[in-house]
């Protein structure tokens, strides 16, 4: 069936979800031994405590007035999440994505020997085999994600399958708009990724959109599968966190070395790798994380399409939608967002 702006699947490897607290490389400090006395842990606060919002006077930015947002953003309604804070986190991003694109739907890919249950009834569930133990949980996300494109392609072979584009995620965003726009904005990608000013992580690997026609999807499958390659050969001792990015970087340095210079900049381009039309969006708007701490640096663009809550930002992301849930306001959400610091939020 053809695509319409708001007919998406949302696809994600459980795996991430099962790790909530994983922190980047950049969070670990090294203990040294000091002969001061030890003093005892402060007690993390259990709530949020919030701080002005930055960019304020700024254009393009978020503007608020204590938690009421003066910029015009979208609304709706949606559902109660579960207590469990990893299922709670599950289904606050179902939700989210139900808010912004109600006729989209989820698919979870996992272990099979995965046991769980989902109320939600835009959400599935498919088993694929792999390792999924922590020391290869990346290196899995990239090969289910494979397995997944070759399903496609064999149901497709079939006439079992429509028609229907795809985006691989974390679990651990908030879709805040309809993103089917981008295949009909940008219609000869076959692959999207989202790139950020970062030296050595340009590209982030928890947004991948796959265009759904059969040759959209086997150009992705050989684009991904390079980039296992990379990862198997080149990034095994980074499995664990980083490998899958690191991969990412390479292939494309290696095919589009102008891409570089284009990372710094906060518009949209394409590229072509070996027949394959890659899209490179903008963190800034296609996978904005609120910034660890109480700078906020230039604030939020107004044009954000998806918060990624990584790492300990995750309670904000609950915090954000039981908010959302009372106010039905996703102006005002943002602003909780927006006026979050990491000490604030941490689990």
């Amino acid at each position: 069936m053809a695509i319409s702006r708001s007919r998406l699947l949302f696809v994600f490897p459980l795996l991430v979800l099962l790790l909530p607290l994983i922190f980047s490389v950049s969070n670990l400090h090294r203990n040294w031994i000091t002969e001061e006395p030890k003093r005892s842990p402060s007690k993390k606060l259990d709530h949020l405590v919030l701080g002005p919002a930055a960019g304020q006077g700024l254009p393009n930015r978020l503007q608020c007035q204590g938690l009421k947002a003066m910029n015009k953003i979208g609304t709706s309604n949606a559902n109660l999440y579960s207590s469990d804070r990893s299922m709670a986190i599950l289904n606050a991003f179902i939700n989210f994505i139900q808010v912004s694109m109600p006729r989209s739907n989820v698919i979870i890919l996992t272990d099979p020997t995965s046991t769980f249950s989902l109320r939600q009834t835009n959400a599935a569930i498919l088993s694929i085999q792999g390792d999924y133990s922590r020391g290869y949980l990346m290196l899995q996300r990239i090969k289910s994600y494979i397995g997944f494109l070759e399903k496609q392609l064999e149901e497709n072979e079939v006439g079992l399958k429509g028609f229907n584009h795809f985006i691989f995620t974390d679990s651990d965003i908030a879709v805040i708009d309809d993103l089917g726009y981008i295949f009909e904005k940008y219609p000869h990608f076959h692959l999207a990724l989202t790139f950020r000013n970062n030296k050595n992580q340009p590209l982030n690997s928890g947004f991948i959109a796959v265009r759904g026609t059969p040759d959209g999807i086997y150009k992705a499958k050989i684009f991904l599968q390079e980039v296992l390659e990379a990862y198997s050969s080149k990034y095994m001792k980074a499995s664990r966190m980083l490998g899958d990015q690191l991969a990412l970087a390479w292939v494309i340095k290696s095919h589009l070395p102008f891409a570089v210079k284009k990372f710094s900049r906060h518009e949209a381009f394409m590229g072509e790798v070996s027949g394959i039309y890659v899209l490179f969006l903008p963190c800034s708007s296609y996978n904005w994380t609120p910034p660890e701490g109480a700078g906020q640096f230039h604030g939020m663009p107004l044009d954000v399409q998806v918060v990624h809550f990584k790492g300990s930002r995750k309670r904000l992301m609950l915090e954000s939608w039981n908010f959302f849930n009372s106010t039905s306001n996703l102006a005002d959400m943002l602003c909780l967002v927006l006026k979050s610091g990491r000490t604030k939020y941490d689990f």
